[in-house]
Parts: C-alpha cells; sequence; structure tokens
C-alpha cells in the first residue's frame, strides 16, 4: 500500500494519524487523553506526537474539504467569541447562515473595524458561500464601520443590509457552544499560531458534523470518518 506524500516519513499509519487528528476536533479530549486510548489498542504514542500530528493536519483538513462543502444561504449571522492564548483573550471571529451552517472563521488579536472587515472579506471569498442578503451582527460598533469600509470599496454589495440585533443573533451564539466545549480541556494556547491551527481543525470537524459536506448524512460518523480518510488520498 502506497503512502500519500503528506505523511511520507512518518512512524505511524496515516490512517492512525487522522484517527488522532479526528478525534481531538471533534471531541473534548486532552492529548494524554488520547496517548491513552492509543496505549489500550496496543499503539504507543507519545501526546507530543500527537500535538505534532494536529498542528499539521488540522489546518490541512481545513482547506480539503472547502471545495465540497454545500452551499450556504444569504443570511448571515456574525459574532465573536473569547480564546486564551498565552494567558491573554483574542477573538475569534464565527460566521453562520441561518439555518446555522457555518460559512467561516478567523482568529484576531484585536476587536475592532480593521479586523471585522478582514473576516468579512474572508468570508466573501468562500467557495460555498453567496453575497449576503443580511448580515445580523451584536450591538458591537466595530460592524457598521467594516461594512461601510466594504461597501466603499465594493466588495460588499450596496444592497445588503445590516442588521444589529442580539436576540436575532442567539443563533451564532449557540453554535460558539460546540468550539468552546472542545477548546477547554487544552487551558489555553501557548501560541496564536497554535491556536489558529488547531482551531482551524475543530471548525473543520465542526462543519462535518453538521452535515455541510456534500453527500455525507448529518450523524453519520462512519462516512464522515471514510471521507476524510478519501480527501487525504489514505486508502482503506
Amino acid at each position: 500500500m502506497s503512502t500519500p506524500v503528506l505523511f511520507k516519513w512518518r512512524q505511524f499509519l496515516p490512517q492512525i494519524i487522522l484517527l488522532n487528528v479526528r478525534w481531538y476536533c471533534r471531541y473534548s479530549l486532552s492529548y494524554r487523553n488520547l496517548e491513552e486510548m492509543m496505549q489500550e489498542r496496543g499503539i504507543k504514542v507519545d501526546h507530543s506526537t500527537i500535538n505534532r500530528w494536529v498542528l499539521q493536519y488540522a489546518p490541512e483538513l481545513d482547506k480539503r474539504i472547502r471545495q465540497h462543502l454545500q452551499p450556504t444561504n444569504n443570511s448571515w449571522r456574525t459574532d465573536e467569541t473569547y480564546i486564551k492564548v498565552r494567558g491573554v483573550w483574542k477573538y475569534l471571529y464565527r460566521a453562520v447562515d441561518s439555518a446555522g451552517n457555518t460559512l467561516d472563521f478567523m482568529l484576531s488579536a484585536k476587536r475592532d473595524g480593521k479586523a471585522a472587515a478582514r473576516f468579512f472579506g474572508k468570508v466573501l471569498k468562500g467557495q460555498h458561500t453567496q453575497t449576503p442578503r443580511v448580515i445580523t451582527v451584536d450591538k458591537n460598533a466595530a460592524y457598521p464601520v467594516a461594512i461601510d469600509t466594504l461597501k466603499a470599496d465594493k466588495t460588499l454589495a450596496a444592497e445588503t443590509e445590516l442588521r444589529q440585533s442580539k436576540y436575532l443573533n442567539n443563533v451564532i451564539e449557540q453554535d460558539h457552544r460546540n468550539t468552546k466545549r472542545i477548546v477547554k480541556p487544552m487551558m489555553g494556547f501557548k501560541s496564536f499560531n497554535t491556536a489558529r491551527r488547531t482551531l482551524s481543525g475543530i471548525e473543520a470537524m465542526n462543519m462535518i458534523k453538521k452535515g455541510q459536506v456534500k453527500g455525507i448524512g448529518l450523524g453519520d460518523s462512519v462516512s464522515q470518518a471514510k471521507f476524510i480518510e478519501a480527501i487525504f488520498e489514505v486508502s482503506a
């Protein structure tokens, strides 16, 4: 059986690597939890090795699922949540559509108009997103500034409505819970880059879990696992 280039020179089979990356990014587990779980299966792997796997392959997972995502609708819900990096709170911008499907995400050191504009620009470039009819946000003053900037340079359509309503944004606030639940055992990140790379895997797994991948049913964990192996060109 040939080994995909991405896994060349790895001591462990690609299937084992992807299993650990998938579990870490989907469930509320620590690296030491996974080390013990692997030992029960007769596989001796250090938790620091699993950490390296996640940092390398989590961003790749996010990158590879993009072209397989189903289109989202044109009603956006946007908000930011807090992520601790080296003891300091950073900001994770997130957006979903009115049905709760993830549009995109972005970790930022700042929470201002420039950061919000950069995030909206990222969402607009998504392969599975469409130009929004309405963008619902909370009362954060940075959002109107960002929308005005994007409309001024014609990145965003002039007719797009900005709606500031905390009540209507419940869907995104509820969606934050999955990310916070998984991040909690990590007890903060040691660097901004570590946080960014790990969060990309968590968000990617969340999109898969929600059933956003074409042809993969909601809650079908077996098909989801096979899909991940397939996009990494790993044979069963």
